[in-house]
């Protein structure tokens, strides 16, 4: 398996419309999984997103729908998200 996790920061009472606006994409072929989490600490989105395979992850990164979200994500975001790519390398289904 191979994805992301990276860091999302909302603009100023942007949060929720973040959090919704993530509901209107689709998913991508090759995608297992994706999650956002609101932390505790009220700071930062956490991102996952967890592909196949490094191939799936990176069709997924250059398909022109996915550039498209991104542009409209931007729309919520303070800065531009920190994405730490990589294989996962340990991972269970409860």
């Amino acid at each position: 398996m191979y994805g992301s996790i990276f860091s999302l920061k909302p603009k100023q009472g942007m949060r929720e419309d973040l959090i919704n606006s993530f509901k209107d994409n689709s998913t991508p072929e090759g995608m297992i999984s994706w999650y956002v989490m609101n932390p505790d600490d009220d700071g930062d989105l956490i991102g996952i997103a967890i592909f196949k395979n490094k191939d799936a992850y990176k069709s997924n990164a250059e398909n022109p729908e996915t550039h498209q979200n991104f542009i409209k994500m931007m729309e919520f975001l303070d800065e531009e998200p920190k994405w730490n790519d990589g294989e996962f390398v340990i991972g269970e289904i409860a």
